[in-house]
């Protein structure tokens, strides 16, 4: 047999090999370890309230009210208060899987500055406090568009609403952003955190 049939053949079986092993053989291990290790996070992290799925605790998402003309396009989206809100989102029309991304405008955008000094004005208002109160992360939006994660301060600052919106004691409203309040990465990475899906997924199920 020639040489370079040899080589060809030797070429084939190790492409068939390896296909084995990379392509099937150590996806299907992998898989397979993640179910039974950490099933909740490869499918996931999904959050369920009765049953239903209502998002993943991994992504952030919006808790709007209704529109009055869902099919008006110029109609702008009004934020719910009974629910604590996320930072903004620059991806898609929010929280978008497919469209994660930040807004890529710089500090010297005037579009940027426009933004902020319009959120701070209209946080304000919605939450009731003072414009230099509102923290910097309800203004801004993260790198990914999809950060569950606000503030403990910004969560705070919307306890009282929340709690008067829902006709729950201000108390209990405080305990739930106090129980859901995540630490720092590894203990020292980062800034404490609330997770807002998880944090209004324990707020729907107040009695």
């Amino acid at each position: 047999m020639p040489t370079s049939v040899r080589t060809h053949l030797t070429a084939l079986r190790l492409l068939l090999v390896m296909t084995v092993i990379l392509g099937l053989a150590y996806p299907l291990l992998v898989t397979g370890v993640s179910q039974v290790a950490f099933s909740a996070k490869a499918n996931g992290s999904i959050v369920s309230t009765d049953g239903k799925e209502i998002g993943s605790s991994l992504i952030g998402q919006n808790y709007d009210l209704p529109k009055k003309n869902p099919d008006d396009p110029k109609e702008q989206a009004r934020p719910d208060p009974q629910w604590f809100q996320p930072r903004p989102s620059a991806a898609g029309a929010g929280y978008d899987p497919k469209s994660s991304g930040a807004s890529n405008l710089g500090p010297n955008s005037d579009d940027l500055l426009k933004a902020v000094d319009d959120r701070r004005a209209a946080v304000a208002a919605f939450d009731g406090v003072d414009p230099a109160a509102v923290p910097a992360d309800a203004l801004t939006a993260s790198g990914s568009g999809l950060d569950p994660q606000i503030s403990v301060a910004y969560a705070h600052e919307q306890a009282a609403r929340v709690a008067e919106a829902r006709k729950l004691p201000a108390d209990t409203v405080a305990g739930l952003v106090a129980e859901y309040t995540e630490s720092r990465s590894l203990g020292f990475l980062g800034e404490p955190g609330v997770n807002v899906v998880l944090l209004n997924k324990a707020l729907s199920e107040q009695k």
